[in-house]
């Protein structure tokens, strides 16, 4: 009686290859001649891996080799733009300027300060803001009247006006204001280096200013001082983040 084994129905996979899905040309099997009377099942070459990358032929629908993930699709690309891209996705920054050294910064702010503050310490003496300073104890209560009155309060709300007017009007002309123009610097957006609108340069300044003038005048500017000294990779501030900002140099 002949051991042979009859060949495997047209069509359907031998067990021992499971990637194959049709018959394949039969090919002698490593290290000898197929036994006779039978057809050899089909096989991979000789030295050639089953699993790996060799002329195989695919199956339909399937991957090109035996490695059952060489045909998967390639993974998303990372999130571009928004905040900052993500870490290991594309840098937003490619091809801008440099990001501004944090020195000149400050001295850009002090200098956009003085230029707002020198004119609102004249026009306020119409509205007695130095009126604490010169009174003594006996007027004190005349004082709080004043600041009961209005004057005081329609001053603060004159300097609210000033300083978020200013940052915002000047940073969405051109991204410079008068002291990031001396400075050498600009703002830009995060995502593309472009000069932001008029909406995100409302954002930025109304962060940067407003909680200063109201109740943090001496807390408020060292917080945000100290985020953009800790802040990586794109020293923001906290008004940078709220309006997706960064400030670089201008190219000489």
């Amino acid at each position: 009686m002949s051991n042979d084994q009859p060949p495997p129905p047209p069509g359907q996979p031998p067990e021992e290859d499971p990637f194959a899905k049709k018959p394949r040309e039969p090919s002698p099997p490593p290290g000898g001649t197929p036994p006779s009377g039978g057809t050899p099942p089909p096989g991979p070459p000789p030295g050639e891996d089953p699993f790996g990358k060799g002329p195989q032929e695919p199956p339909p629908g399937g991957p090109s080799s035996g490695n059952p993930y060489d045909n998967m699709p390639p993974p998303p690309p990372p999130p571009y733009g928004g905040y900052g891209g993500g870490y290991g996705g594309a840098d937003p920054l490619a091809g801008m300027p440099p990001l501004a050294d944090s020195g000149r910064r400050i001295f850009a702010r002090i200098i956009d300060w003085l230029i707002i503050a020198v004119p609102l310490a004249i026009i306020g003496i119409p509205f007695d803001i130095y009126q604490r300073a010169t009174k003594n104890d006996n007027d004190f209560g005349d004082t709080l009247n004043s600041l009961n009155g209005g004057s005081q309060l329609v001053f603060q709300l004159i300097t609210i006006v000033a300083y978020v007017a200013y940052d915002t009007v000047m940073t969405a002309r051109n991204g410079q204001t008068l002291g990031k123009k001396l400075m050498k610097l600009r703002v830009a957006m995060l995502n593309d280096g472009s000069t932001p609108p008029m909406n995100a340069s409302l954002i930025r300044a109304i962060v940067l200013w407003l909680p200063a003038l109201i109740c943090c005048a001496c807390l408020w500017p060292l917080l945000i001082l100290i985020l953009i000294l800790v802040d990586k990779p794109y020293k923001q501030g906290l008004h940078d983040k709220a309006a997706k900002t960064v400030v670089v140099a201008v190219p000489q």
